[in-house]
């Protein structure tokens, strides 16, 4: 039951990175349309932006879980099972360490925000949390992420990253590793 909710979650964490890029696109498209008809729309880049790094974030965790995170994995393809878990588990308690720290830094910095009221500084001045929670929250994901598959390697199994990326090549898809 608690793989299919954080699965779930991962999952809907890359829809949410999905939403935020179509909606980029949207509002890319809106304001060029509207731009012709003499229409101001400078508010709409402060938007696109806060959706650039909103759909940016939130795909971290789901890119994580899927094998599409940036990984060199040159020696650890050298070694034998025992030492490769061992290095893994290395490197997945340093990436703990540091996503632990980004995530509580953004969330900190979010409240922060919330509680002095910081408001935007571009054209739209909303407050400035808003935007912020995005970051704040998938940095929370991707935590979470980092920390199952810690345990997953620990448990003795395979890094779920690793078999996704070995199921997709076994159907022929290299398109990941271009």
């Amino acid at each position: 039951m608690m793989r299919k909710f954080l699965d779930g979650l991962y999952n809907t964490s890359g829809l949410l990175a999905a939403a935020f890029i179509a909606l980029i696109a949207i509002l890319m498209i809106g304001q060029s349309i509207l731009r012709e008809f003499g229409v101001r729309t400078g508010a709409v880049n402060d938007v696109v932006a806060w959706c650039c790094a909103a759909g940016s974030f939130f795909a971290m965790s789901h890119a994580f879980k899927h094998g599409d995170f940036v990984r060199v994995t040159l020696l650890l393809e050298k070694m034998n099972p025992k030492w490769r878990r061992i290095f893994e588990l290395i490197s997945l308690s340093v990436a703990i360490v540091s996503v632990s720290y980004l995530a509580y830094w953004a969330n900190l910095f979010t409240y922060q925000s919330f509680i002095f009221d910081e408001r935007a500084q571009g054209l739209l001045p909303i407050p400035i949390w808003i935007p912020q929670s995005s970051f704040a929250m998938s940095s929370v994901i991707l935590l979470i992420a980092v920390v199952d598959e810690w345990f997953i390697v620990f448990s003795g199994s395979r890094p779920t990253y690793v078999v996704s990326v070995e199921e997709r090549h076994a159907q022929g898809d290299f398109s990941s590793d271009v």
